[in-house]
């Protein structure tokens, strides 16, 4: 398969090593600063981001880009109509937009937080576990999460969505707090708390905790290829269901749709 990459730093870099690995061919690379790209595009010009990989012949995109660009570049890509996977994080509050525009201009876009099979994974085994925990009101349920210092969301996106598993495993829980308390929290607030440092990759731990005991579930990744060969896969499985006719497009996406 053609692919463009929009984004090019680290973990772009990354995603064409894996791509080219799998068998597929980069066609373009756009970027705002990394000077290697084949495209060095102005920050906020996504019509250049667009033309770029338009003018490839990619056949599909994988946008890792930054939170401040990627409803810029979503906007511009999604007329292309070519299959978009989505890495970027910190836009969940304008999915229903995304999927809107798709839907008028006939793209189709696939987001996930993680594309880690292990944390695809992690997120089941959490809300089974929330699921059974809530039946014990003794136990009460946290998130906690740390990357690396570069990183510029925060809570990260994966940890949003092991907070979303907890609340639907144990309903009792229904609001998310992402911030410091500064008084004692409700017993209906669930904290997502969040540490950055050095160069951690990721991990992120649900605490289940009673006056008895204390539980631990923790997923640690070791590297970001896991996250970026994951992201290959969900353009090769979105293509092919699109292909196949098992999905449809004009739609937004999630991992769910894929595995």
């Amino acid at each position: 398969m053609k692919i463009a990459l929009v984004g090019y730093g680290k973990m772009g870099h990354m995603i064409e090593n894996c791509a080219k690995s799998m068998g597929h061919e980069i066609v373009a690379t756009v970027d705002v600063a990394s000077k290697d790209a084949t495209a060095l595009v102005a920050a906020g010009n996504y019509d250049a981001v667009a033309a770029a990989v338009k003018q490839s012949g990619a056949e599909g995109v994988i946008e890792f880009s930054h939170p401040a660009s990627v409803i810029g570049n979503l906007t511009a890509l999604l007329p292309l109509k070519l299959p978009v996977v989505v890495g970027t994080t910190g836009w969940a509050a304008r999915e229903e937009e995304i999927a809107s525009l798709a839907a008028k201009v006939g793209g189709t876009v696939m987001r996930s937080s993680n594309f880690s099979i292990g944390v695809n994974t992690f997120y089941k085994i959490v809300e089974e576990a929330a699921r059974l925990f809530a039946e014990y009101k003794d136990y009460d349920v946290a998130v906690w999460e740390m990357h690396h210092n570069q990183k510029a969301d925060s809570p990260s996106g994966t940890a949003l969505e092991i907070a979303r598993r907890v609340m639907k495993g144990n309903p009792s829980k229904d609001r998310m707090v992402t911030d410091a308390f500064h008084e004692k929290p409700l017993p209906n607030e669930l904290h997502v708390s969040s540490t950055r440092c050095g160069s951690v990759p990721g991990t992120h731990t649900v605490f289940f905790d009673s006056t008895a005991d204390s539980i631990e579930i923790t997923h640690r990744a070791r590297s970001r290829e896991g996250f970026a060969r994951g992201s290959v896969v969900a353009l090769e499985k979105l293509c092919e269901k699109l292909s196949s006719g098992e999905l449809k497009a004009g739609r937004l996406y999630g991992m769910e749709d894929l595995f």
